[in-house]
């Protein structure tokens, strides 16, 4: 019988708080991980290693990643761009690491001023010096469904830049509806144009809420073997690129909808949804200014 538990990746501590127009305290968003990890997220995205020019919500990567408490069974990971950033977020404990780049070409050149293959070429170093230190790699593949610049995007680019990162040593893919406008019908089809060249179980779903369709995008991977799904606290974040983007898929309902269907999740509801409020209190929910942000 097939072991019906879901893996939920917080993400709203870097996704979520980097859209926010202003920069919550560094002592706060240590406090919102600690709420978060009290709550059972095993895994949590806690911080960016980039460029505070870029990213200014998150200049505080350092002192973040260093203040949090270490606890058993919980990995706080970081994004990073390039080695740089990688030397950085291990240097100041991260367990776990995370790379970027996208399915379009135009979206890669406007979030990050190079095309994929360079991209892809700068991550090369980062999972050497993961290896080096015995931590996962964790890559995310930005529209996945829709680019802003380019439309609907392909299941087949998708999946070769997909397997393009599982040959370089990329521990687990995390397909992105960086937009919101997936259907199940689309998400279906580029799942199973991905799995083909990555086994589920290193597949991870990202999805933005847009649209209100993100759960349905949620089960239609689930059905074709998918088990990791992120979600951030409150619905935080969004995407700089897309106007009237939504935020991404707020883990509580991530959480909720898996438990209705008798999927254990291992997370307490009620404190992930007091965790939600109490952020939700300390940002302003306004929609961002459009800037360079790295965004899945």
């Amino acid at each position: 019988m097939e072991l019906r538990r879901v893996s939920i990746v917080e993400v709203g501590p870097r996704d979520g708080l980097q859209n926010e127009k202003t920069p919550v305290a560094t002592a706060d968003k240590i406090a919102l991980i600690g709420k978060l990890a009290d709550a059972g997220l095993r895994r949590i995205e806690a911080t960016a290693f980039v460029s505070p020019r870029w990213v200014p919500q998150m200049a505080d990567h350092g002192q973040v990643m260093a203040g949090l408490r270490q606890r058993p069974g919980i990995v706080h990971s970081a994004l990073v761009p390039n080695e740089m950033g990688a030397e950085a977020a291990l240097a100041a404990g991260a367990q776990a690491l995370a790379v970027f780049t996208a399915a379009s070409e135009t979206f890669s050149r406007k979030n990050t001023n190079c095309t994929i293959t360079e991209g892809i070429a700068r991550f090369e170093p980062v999972l050497a010096l993961a290896r080096r230190a015995g931590v996962p790699v964790r890559a995310y593949v930005s529209c996945a469904l829709d680019c802003p610049y380019e439309g609907e995007i392909a299941p087949d680019a998708v999946a070769e830049v997909s397997a393009r990162l599982l040959d370089i040593g990329c521990d687990e893919i995390a397909v992105s509806d960086t937009l919101g406008r997936g259907t199940p019908e689309r998400t279906t089809r580029m799942v199973e144009a991905t799995r083909i060249v990555v086994p589920p179980a290193r597949l991870a779903g990202h999805f933005h809420d847009t649209y209100g369709r993100a759960i349905a995008n949620v089960a239609a991977a689930w059905d074709l073997g998918v088990r990791i799904f992120d979600g951030a606290v409150g619905g935080l974040g969004g995407c700089p690129y897309a106007p009237g983007a939504g935020g991404n898929l707020a883990t509580e309902t991530l959480v909720a909808y898996f438990e209705a269907r008798g999927i254990e999740t291992g997370i307490d509801l009620a404190a992930l949804e007091g965790a939600a409020s109490w952020v939700r209190s300390l940002t302003e929910r306004d929609a961002p200014e459009f800037s360079q942000h790295p965004i899945p």
